[in-house]
Order: structure tokens, then C-alpha cells, then sequence
């Protein structure tokens, strides 16, 4: 048995991108931050539900981390490492030095790939940031710093369930009934379980049909067959050491759908 379990963490490595092999482990790392108007989703285009997404928790990441999209709804346990720093000073000699980092780190989802200075694989947005810092009132030295030392590692991110939740989608903008269907998980992993594909039940022919990555999370197909329709996903296990088929057991493509529309699956991820 022990040999079985090296060879398949062996295969993990060998076969899979690092970004996909994720354990407890504790990664150092650099992270910034940049301005931003809205938190609508990024190159993850989650839209709309970006705003809200991890109570607003939301980050941008390297392509090491963004894996082409895969990596999109990951979480992560993101902890700042600066060293304390002078606050104070009297007749050119520090009176007063403050810890700035928060020791307990911060929780954030990738929602965006975005490329900072060589070796950072965090890029947080402006508001989020100042998470990073102990307290409020010493939240400028981080900001300050512009980029900073941080650990990291992977985590759920729900605490409910034991980390179990539904698979939802929602119907994407650009999504042209019946000619173009396109879709985005927007509640589907508990942060832990990376999609790498996704198909679609022909049941004429009876056989699955690949539907493209088209961008981040989105999914799409060009010509789908006519609903109501059965789906099923690729996944990485919780280690990355396995990947797995999870499939509906049920139909959960409507005959007829729009953009927006909100889909509830009966497929479950931990």
C-alpha cells in the first residue's frame, strides 16, 4: 500500500502542473496589490458575482497559480512576513517599532490573472490589500512596502458541509439560444478541487461531447444538442494526485435557456 501511494503522489508530479499538487504545504512567495474600480469577476469572468465572491475576499494571481483558467475559484491562506517596522522617531533615533503583518494571513479567491514584479504570485486588489496588516492603523506600512514576503497555501474555502457544496451555473452574457451555449461555475469546488473539463450528454448518439474552455471558467460549445441535457466534469482530487469524472444523475441543461440564468446542479464536489 505504501508503495502504491508514493508511485501515485510520483505520477502527480510527473504529470501535473505544481499549481495542481497542492497539500498543506506552506509556499513563500511575494505579493502586491493594484487599483481597481469593481471586483467584476476578471479574466475568470465570474461577472457580476465577482463582487461578492468569498464575502469580497478576491485576488488576482500569476499565471503559475491562474494554470490557464483552472485555477480559477481556488483559495488560498495568504500570510504577510515583514518584519516589524519603526512607527516613530525622536531626534533621529526610532522610539517605536509595530509588527504590521497580521499573523492569522487572510483567506482569498483567485477571481483574475494578472502578472506583478518577478517572483510575486499574489496580486491583490486595492482593498483587499490592507487585509494583509495586523490592524487598520498600521495598514499604510503595508501599503508602503508595495510588495511584500507572504506564505501561502491552499485551502477550502467554506467551512459548511464539511467543505461539500453544489455545483451552480450560470448561463453566460454572450450565450446565443440554440446556436451558442456558454456557461461559468460560479459556486462548484470549496476552493480545494480543481475543473479541467467539462462535457456534455449526446443522447442520439449516445457519447460525450468536450465543451471548450473558452476564457477563465467559462465553458462554452458551439451547435449543442437540444436539451434537457446531462453533464459531467473533470477534476483534480484534493491532492492533485488523481483526477476523477464527477457526472449528474439527472438532466440539468434545461430545453430552452438565456443569459443569467442560474443553474442548480445535483453534482457534488468536496
Amino acid at each position: 500500500m505504501g508503495i502504491l501511494v508514493n508511485y501515485n503522489r510520483l505520477v502527480c508530479m510527473i504529470l501535473f502542473l505544481p499549481s495542481l499538487c497542492y497539500s498543506n504545504q506552506t509556499i513563500a512567495s511575494k505579493a502586491t496589490f493594484y487599483e481597481t474600480s469593481d471586483g467584476k469577476g476578471g479574466t475568470c469572468g465570474y461577472g457580476n458575482h465577482g463582487n461578492y465572491m468569498n464575502n469580497m475576499r478576491v485576488t488576482a494571481v500569476s499565471s503559475k497559480l491562474y494554470n490557464n483558467g483552472a485555477g480559477c475559484g481556488a483559495c488560498y491562506h495568504v500570510t504577510c512576513k515583514e518584519k516589524p517596522v519603526c512607527v516613530s522617531w525622536f531626534n533621529g533615533t526610532c522610539s517605536r517599532v509595530e509588527t504590521i503583518c497580521s499573523f492569522s494571513g487572510t483567506k482569498l479567491m483567485v477571481t483574475d490573472n494578472r502578472e506583478g514584479p518577478v517572483g510575486t504570485d499574489f496580486i491583490i486588489p486595492y482593498t483587499n490589500f490592507g487585509s494583509l496588516a495586523v490592524h487598520p492603523g498600521v495598514a499604510y506600512y503595508v501599503y508602503a512596502k508595495g510588495v511584500v514576503d507572504v506564505n501561502y497555501r491552499r485551502v477550502s474555502c467554506t467551512n459548511n458541509n464539511n467543505g461539500i457544496i453544489n455545483l451552480a451555473l450560470e448561463v453566460d452574457e454572450h450565450t446565443n439560444y440554440p446556436a451558442y451555449i456558454a456557461f461559468v461555475p460560479i459556486t462548484y469546488q470549496g476552493g480545494l478541487t480543481d475543473i479541467l473539463a467539462i462535457e456534455i450528454y449526446e443522447e442520439k448518439c449516445n457519447k460525450w461531447i468536450a465543451m471548450r474552455r473558452a476564457y477563465g471558467a467559462v465553458f462554452d460549445m458551439a451547435n449543442p444538442p437540444s436539451g434537457p441535457l446531462k453533464l459531467r466534469i473533470q477534476v483534480t482530487d484534493h491532492d492533485g494526485s488523481i483526477t476523477k469524472w464527477v457526472q449528474s444523475k439527472k438532466t440539468i441543461i434545461p430545453s430552452y435557456w438565456k443569459p443569467g440564468t442560474i443553474i442548480q446542479t445535483d453534482i457534488q464536489l468536496s
